[in-house]
């Protein structure tokens, strides 16, 4: 008899419990396996053997955005591997082919790496769950449950799990120290910006300041300098197959903003503040109504957000660029990190991920405390009321309370 089997997770919660990216929330994935004959009562399942594992599967086509390179192009490229360990979860006694039964609940825990001890592949924080548009590259993850029966049926069945990374929210204290960075032309002006915060989300202001100075051994010059306008945007880049021999980049412009000056570089230096906000996707359609999106990927405000895969990169730049006449313009790209949620959503996160670290504080990951698997034999007292059936005489009929 085929098994019917499916994945659930604790009663009116999620799959993952913790903060993937948080080492200090233990991230998991919690649920139990439920195993049921697939037609009728009256044959029962014969089962030798199931696991579970948590598997990622990434896949690049950096092509796929032009409908006539398309399909001149080399085909798409996937990759799949596991993420942390795959888990038995039943084994049948040592000289039994197989176990016959009407039902099988075997509760599981999957820890997601958090990143410590060493770097290898399977101790990485996984990369979060995302597809980018015409799905240039795509990571999605999957609960793949194995079934044995016998010594030769062996049938696998997977459950999407979409994953998101918490270690680049704004609201962390590292993200909030000021940045700074210079870049000299011509040995005559130095370009100096500081940034207040370096982590953004959808419609999050991005406020730069910016510094012209002279260089004083050159002052005459540097007086002839004549500053005609300040842009900066945000550029995204994408490598596809950055670990590999032909790195692919893709550079995009998300937003710009320009200042004219017209001014004549002062000898104590030029200094303002510019600002623009950083763009977000619009998620509702013409009638103002939120689609229903794909279960295996999370829904979020901006095209992408700062991810290392094995397939493929995504950083983001802040570029200062100062045109001037009498000297060459001046371009600066910083490097900022782009978080899912904006900082409002950041902040309020943060309470949640401080609980779900309280939680966490009493699960051992060598031990987690699993409840008992359910496993009702054929042979067992009353199995068929598992099923909702019951023996009348040598009568199935269903069971009534």
């Amino acid at each position: 008899m085929t098994a019917f089997v499916r994945v659930c997770g604790p009663p009116n919660s999620a799959f993952l419990v913790g903060y993937p990216g948080i080492s200090a929330t233990l991230p998991r994935i919690e649920g139990k396996v439920e195993i049921r004959p697939t037609a009728g009562v009256s044959a029962p399942v014969a089962v030798s053997l199931v696991t579970i594992c948590l598997q990622r599967r990434e896949t690049i086509h950096p092509s796929a955005d032009s409908i006539t390179k398309k399909h001149l192009a080399a085909p798409r490229k996937e990759i799949t591997d596991v993420v942390g360990r795959e888990m038995l979860l039943f084994q049948c006694p040592a000289g039994k082919e197989y176990e016959n039964v009407f039902s099988m609940d075997l509760p599981f825990v999957l820890f997601i790496p958090f990143g410590r001890g060493g770097e290898e592949t399977a101790r990485r924080v996984p990369p979060a769950s995302l597809q980018l548009a015409n799905r240039t590259a795509e990571t999605y993850y999957e609960m793949v449950v194995m079934v044995q029966q016998g010594h030769t049926d062996q049938k696998k069945y997977s459950f999407p799990v979409p994953i998101s990374r918490y270690d680049t929210l704004s609201t962390f204290g590292m993200y909030n120290r000021p940045e700074s960075a210079e870049r000299i032309t011509d040995h005559l002006v130095t370009l100096g910006i500081s940034l207040p915060r370096w982590s953004y989300g959808p419609l999050d202001p991005v406020s730069v300041y910016i510094k012209l100075a002279p260089n004083p051994d050159w002052m005459t010059k540097a007086k002839k300098v004549t500053i005609n306008k300040l842009t900066i945007g945000i550029e995204e880049e994408i490598i596809y197959n950055h670990e590999g021999d032909e790195p692919q980049r893709k550079t995009k412009t998300l937003a710009r903003q320009t200042q004219p000056v017209g001014l004549k570089l002062p000898a104590a230096g030029y200094f303002t503040n510019m600002g623009l906000v950083f763009p977000a996707k619009e998620l509702r359609d013409g009638d103002g109504i939120i689609p229903r999106g794909k279960q295996a990927f999370p829904m979020y405000s901006v095209s992408g957000f700062t991810t290392t895969g094995t397939l493929y990169k995504i950083d983001y730049y802040l570029t200062v660029k100062a045109h001037m006449t009498s000297a060459k313009d001046i371009l600066l790209r910083q490097p900022i990190v782009v978080c899912p949620l904006d900082h409002a959503g950041c902040k309020e996160e943060m309470e949640a991920i401080e609980q779900a670290a309280k939680d966490a504080s009493n699960v051992r990951p060598d031990n987690p405390m699993l409840p008992a698997p359910t496993i009702v034999k054929v042979n067992d007292y009353n199995a068929l009321h598992v099923l909702g059936m019951t023996m009348v005489g040598a009568t199935r009929k269903p069971l009534i309370e």
